[in-house]
């Protein structure tokens, strides 16, 4: 029997936007991290915004701003626009933020002037950190082999904005069969960007972006942009290692001070422990004994050992 065509909504639907997520889709996993990373970012927020004891309009939440601009990346969502279009409809995208069903989207140019507030203070560095200091706590870094790798990030900015920097500018607008360069032109709308080709692509105004690999898991662990010139990718790539080399040389410094604390506790551990003072005697009412060097030997084992343990295993750069 053929069914017919109606379409009736339900006045009242109860499900969550949770439900219409699959229980294996691959943004879930990611989310859990993401979140992980935020919470610890909670005091750099807090620095961020004016206390709410003075007053004035709640800004668009970091976290969703954080997650919006991550959903971004991850789906190539070409413009902020655009990003806010698919979440007023995308169910999941609206999940990964954190919007409800019946909350309004934001409007792009609040979403753009907000997400300005987070560059400034650093927030995306911070959160790159984050992430990165939860892979490392997994264990998913390796310090043995890495790879470095760029792209050539077109500039906003046209061929008619590339103009003399002397102001003799007598082509116009049309620039054809004419010789230009980077030495005698610059962008009037992005003074930075660079005219540059590479292979078999024609010149454009453009940047380079480069990353750091780990070859393990192929996980970055660094990221620059730099002017698009010839040397840009070898300077990147040393700059990038160089800084890899600087903070795992401070990680291993920041063992050795973990391991030292560690060895000094043990020791006044051990003093107590084996002194036979009378004081766990005395704290347990004759439950536990100090002269019981048995069990003082099996307990401060495995205590000494758990000890190490989280010393070697721990995040070292979390220490406040």
């Amino acid at each position: 029997m053929r069914g017919a065509d109606h379409f009736t909504e339900s006045l009242f639907i109860m499900r969550k936007l949770e439900d219409y997520v699959p229980a294996d889709h691959p943004l879930r996993p990611i989310r859990a991290m993401v979140n992980e990373a935020l919470a610890r970012l909670d005091s750099l927020f807090q620095q961020m915004y004016a206390d709410d004891v003075l007053g004035g309009r709640p800004s668009i939440a970091p976290e969703k701003l954080l997650r919006a601009m991550l959903l971004q990346v991850l789906h190539s969502v070409r413009s902020e626009r655009m990003l806010m279009e698919q979440i007023h409809y995308n169910m999941l995208y609206r999940w990964f933020v954190g919007l409800p069903m019946d909350a309004e989207v934001w409007v792009p140019t609040v979403f753009s002037k907000n997400r300005e507030r987070l560059i400034k203070h650093d927030a995306v560095v911070a959160f790159f950190n984050e992430v990165l200091a939860i892979a490392e706590r997994n264990r998913w870094l390796s310090e043995e082999h890495f790879s470095v790798d760029g792209t050539l990030i077109q500039a906003w900015a046209g061929h008619k904005s590339f103009v003399r920097k002397d102001g003799d500018d007598d082509d116009g607008g049309d620039f054809r069969g004419t010789s230009r360069s980077n030495e005698t032109h610059a962008s009037t709308t992005d003074p930075d960007a660079r005219l540059y080709r590479k292979a078999k692509t024609a010149s454009e105004l453009r940047y380079m972006g480069h990353i750091l690999i780990e070859n393990r898991n192929g996980l970055v662990v660094s990221g620059m942009v730099t002017r698009a010139d010839g040397h840009a990718e070898r300077e990147a790539a040393k700059a990038m290692i160089g800084d890899a080399v600087q903070a795992a040389a401070d990680d291993a410094q920041a063992r050795d001070v973990d391991l030292y604390w560690a060895y000094h506790n043990l020791s006044g551990a051990l003093t107590l422990t084996l002194g036979e003072t009378g004081r766990l005697d005395r704290l347990s009412n004759g439950l536990c004994r100090s002269g019981d060097l048995e069990s003082a030997c099996d307990y401060i084992v495995r205590f000494a050992a758990a000890g190490f343990r989280a010393v070697c295993d721990g995040p070292h750069r979390d220490r406040a």
